[in-house]
């Protein structure tokens, strides 16, 4: 069965447990609880010494980054219809995963981490460059949902799910992009898959 050292309040865990559980396969969860620092002991270390959340097992198969994860479940669970195995289209759901991780979740982590997570302590300026780097993508996500059912063409993928995790975290500081419709429009059809909803913290 497979580990997933977890924490609901990660982006990165809650996007494998959605495609784990809309593939409906088995596994279990760990928690991590970063609040007291666990994810700093010795213990975890030696897990994953990068000292973050997600870490994976599959016996002796250890992965610590959620896209990596995530491409490795598709294609060893034969999931095509989330991870495409045509050429084009895999591309396009690779560009979109490596849009998310290198473009996005650096805004994200801005203004969540301190709005939400650092209170007092956040950092006003990193809160401010978050904002300002939300304002330039959420018009390139715009566009692109504005021509296409989900984010990397008609079908849902994976790179759905990496976005939806992301989106919902910009909306635990009310950060989500306003005058957006056609981003709104799929934020809502993607909170309604029972796997999203499954991978939400209790709030």
């Amino acid at each position: 069965m497979y580990q997933l050292h977890h924490n609901p309040y990660s982006q990165h865990c809650r996007r494998i447990i959605s495609l784990l559980e809309e593939a409906k396969l088995e596994y279990k969860t760990i928690p991590v609880n970063l609040g007291e620092g666990e994810h700093m002991s010795p213990e975890f270390l030696a897990i994953n010494p990068n000292h973050q959340v997600p870490s994976f097992s599959d016996n002796e198969l250890k992965l610590h980054e959620s896209h990596a994860i995530m491409r490795y479940l598709c294609d060893k669970n034969n999931l095509d219809n989330w991870y495409p195995k045509n050429l084009e289209l895999r591309a396009q759901t690779d560009q979109w995963l490596e849009w998310i991780q290198c473009r996005m979740s650096g805004a994200v982590v801005n203004i969540v981490l301190n709005t939400v997570f650092m209170g007092d302590n956040g950092d006003q300026a990193a809160i401010i460059r978050g904002h300002e780097m939300m304002a330039e993508l959420s018009v390139i996500l715009e566009a692109q949902l504005q021509d296409n059912n989900y984010i990397a063409g008609d079908n849902i993928t994976i790179a759905d799910l990496a976005l939806v995790s992301n989106v919902f975290q910009l909306s635990m500081a009310k950060a989500i992009p306003e005058d957006k419709p056609a981003l709104r429009t799929w934020y809502d059809k993607m909170m309604s898959l029972p796997g999203v909803r499954a991978s939400l913290p209790e709030m």
